[in-house]
């Protein structure tokens, strides 16, 4: 017989260590490009979402952001969270036809 393996309680295992954010409370980010409003999500909707930073796909259950500029909602994006910490940092994403030339 094998031995009985230890489980972690549900209400134990969900929990993340403190990062200082909530999951689904807004807060005020204050970047170079103005004032932003950031929503952490965990991403349990069922939809999938395209990142603006990477262009890839934000799968339904991966915990992402959901980030727009302050007094616009209407402009809200999903990112994911390493990409909105990063978008400053990167060149915009490019969208190519196969035949088009690599420069400017």
């Amino acid at each position: 017989m094998s031995p009985r393996r230890n489980r972690r309680h549900v209400s134990t295992a969900r929990q993340e260590p403190d990062s200082g954010v909530r999951r689904g409370v807004e807060t005020s980010e204050s970047w170079p490009d103005g004032v932003w409003r950031v929503r952490p999500v965990t991403g349990d909707a069922g939809k999938t979402y395209r990142c603006p930073g990477c262009d890839q796909e934000i799968r339904p259950g991966t915990g992402h952001l959901v980030c727009w500029p302050d007094g616009a909602v209407d402009d809200r994006r999903h990112w994911h969270t390493g990409c909105w910490r990063a978008r400053l940092r990167r060149a915009p994403v490019l969208q190519r036809s196969r035949n088009a030339p690599r420069y400017g």
